[in-house]
C-alpha cells in the first residue's frame, strides 16, 4: 500500500468514526427534545388540572358569598321589622298615656 493509500485509509475511518460520533450526537439531542417536550406536556396537564380546581373553588366561594348575602339581607329584614315594631309599640304607649291623661 502506498503511503496516499493508507492516508486515504485513515481519513475513511476518521470519517466513519466521525458521521458515527455525529448521528450518536443527533439521537441525543432528538431523546432531550423529546423528554423536554413529554416534561412541557405534563406540566401543561399539571396547569390545566390546577387552574380547573381553582376553578372549582372559586365557584364554590362564589355560592358562599351569595348565601352570606341573603343571610345579611335577611337579617337586615328582620332588624327592621324589629324597630318598626318598636316604634308603634312606643307610640301607642304615649297614645295610651295622653289619652289617660286627657280623659282622668
Amino acid at each position: 500500500m502506498t503511503k496516499q493509500e493508507k492516508k486515504i485509509n485513515e481519513l475513511d475511518s476518521r470519517v466513519t468514526s466521525l458521521e458515527t460520533k455525529f448521528e450518536m450526537f443527533m439521537q441525543e439531542a432528538h431523546d432531550m427534545r423529546q423528554e423536554m417536550r413529554d416534561r412541557d406536556n405534563q406540566r401543561a396537564a399539571e396547569i390545566r388540572e390546577l387552574r380547573k380546581d381553582m376553578n372549582e373553588k372559586i365557584d364554590k366561594l362564589d355560592g358562599k358569598i351569595d348565601s352570606i348575602g341573603k343571610h345579611v339581607q335577611n337579617l337586615t329584614v328582620a332588624a327592621m321589622v324589629g324597630v318598626g315594631t318598636s316604634v308603634i309599640a312606643v307610640v301607642v304607649m304615649v297614645g295610651t298615656m295622653v289619652y289617660t291623661i286627657l280623659t282622668h
